[in-house]
C-alpha cells in the first residue's frame, strides 16, 4: 500500500512542523515548503495527492502558484485547498482555481475532515 502524498506550502515554520507531525500520524507522507516560486519542480518530483498552500507565502504568493500550477495539464487533476487569514478566502479561491480553502486559524479536526474528503484514505488500496 503506498501513502497518499500531501505537499504544504506555508511560510508559518511552527505551522509546518504542526502539520508534518498530525499528517504524519494520519498515514500520509507529507513534504513542505516555505516559499511557492518553485512550485512546478516540487510538484513534479514530489508528485502529491493534495496540495495545501498558504495564500501569503514569500516569492510569487499562493494565489499566483495555483494560477501556474493549473496552467500544466498534467497536475490538473490535483487538489488544491487554500489557506488564509484573510476576509475574502472565497474570493481568493475563486481567483486562484483552488478546488477549496480554510480560513485560518483552523482547528486541526476540520482540516483533516476536509483533506480526508479529498483523498478518501490514507493510503492506496
Amino acid at each position: 500500500m503506498n501513502k497518499k502524498k500531501i505537499l504544504v506550502f506555508d511560510d508559518d515554520k511552527t505551522l509546518l512542523d504542526v502539520l508534518t507531525m498530525v499528517f504524519f500520524d494520519e498515514g500520509y507522507e507529507v513534504e513542505i515548503s516555505e516559499t511557492s516560486h518553485d512550485i512546478i519542480e516540487r510538484v513534479s518530483e514530489f508528485g502529491p495527492d493534495l496540495i495545501l498552500m498558504d495564500n501569503y507565502i514569500p516569492d510569487i504568493g499562493g494565489t499566483e502558484a495555483i494560477r501556474l500550477l493549473r496552467t500544466y495539464e498534467q497536475f490538473d487533476h490535483i487538489p488544491v485547498i487554500i489557506i488564509s487569514a484573510s476576509t475574502n478566502i472565497v474570493a481568493l479561491k475563486n481567483a486562484s482555481d483552488a478546488n477549496d480553502y480554510l480560513r485560518k486559524p483552523f482547528d486541526l479536526y476540520e482540516l483533516e475532515k476536509l483533506i480526508a474528503r479529498y483523498l478518501k484514505a490514507g493510503t492506496d488500496e
